[in-house]
């Protein structure tokens, strides 16, 4: 099949969505491994709305588009066509992806109950307020986390998250083998320290721990006077 051109809006007597014409569009004019702006795929899409995040959908398809967490190279409205994916403008190619799929009332409560009733990311349980307003409270969601397995597949697990959380942009995907890797490098101490948090659901600081966590939020000053009281010059720190 002939690839169609990224202005088209149909081809083959089948529609193309914007999906798709952002796909042909990283194709024919970025190029992979290059480097591309938001404000030059806004501009090549004037007429769609949210083109930025159509073109995120992409990901689902196996399409690599890095931006600037990934890519410390890149300046924050910078995105680099790094892999191309399925031909998601071939009919039946950009089916929903199985992950997608909807989350049962059954599957919701298990991973819930599960979950402890709170967000995996943040720690917030559902109805409480958040730390920073104290206003807004916390909705609980289901969401589907992608994890890396040792044999190279990806899967994607059930896990609790907030509606907060669920907004962000930080990247969650999971890689287990390199997860599994530095457990077995751990000293034994801290290996016997991890159990236990693994085992409590839940890390316990250290009074140094707490001390430290104290010392980062001083300003300058007073943490010129925590160094004078340790006895460190200034070339200690």
């Amino acid at each position: 099949m002939t690839m169609p051109s990224w202005q088209e809006t149909t081809a083959g007597g089948h529609k193309l969505g914007s999906m798709a014409r952002a796909a042909l569009w990283l194709v024919q004019e970025v190029g992979e491994g290059e480097i591309f702006t938001v404000a030059e795929l806004r501009e090549a899409f004037p007429d769609i709305a949210q083109i930025d995040r159509r073109m995120r959908g992409l990901r689902d398809y196996g399409w690599e588009i890095a931006t600037a967490r990934e890519d410390p190279e890149l300046r924050l409205q910078e995105r680099r066509f790094v892999t191309r994916g399925t031909d998601v403008w071939v009919p039946g190619q950009a089916k929903t992806p199985s992950h997608k799929s909807s989350i049962t009332s059954a599957q919701r409560a298990k991973v819930l109950q599960e979950d402890g009733y709170l967000c995996r990311t943040c720690g917030i349980a559902g109805g409480e307020a958040y730390d920073d307003d104290g206003v807004a409270l916390a909705v609980l969601n289901v969401a589907r986390r992608p994890v890396t397995l040792a044999d190279g597949s990806v899967t994607h697990q059930l896990v609790t998250e907030c509606q907060r959380c669920g907004r962000g942009t930080v990247d969650r995907s999971v890689h287990l083998p390199e997860l599994l890797g530095k457990i077995e490098a751990l000293a034994p101490l801290e290996r016997s320290v991890l159990s236990s948090w693994v085992k409590n659901d839940k890390r316990t600081y250290s009074s140094l721990e707490e001390l430290w966590g104290l010392y980062r939020t001083l300003p300058e000053e007073s943490r010129k006077a925590v160094a004078d009281a340790l006895e460190l010059d200034g070339t200690d720190y």
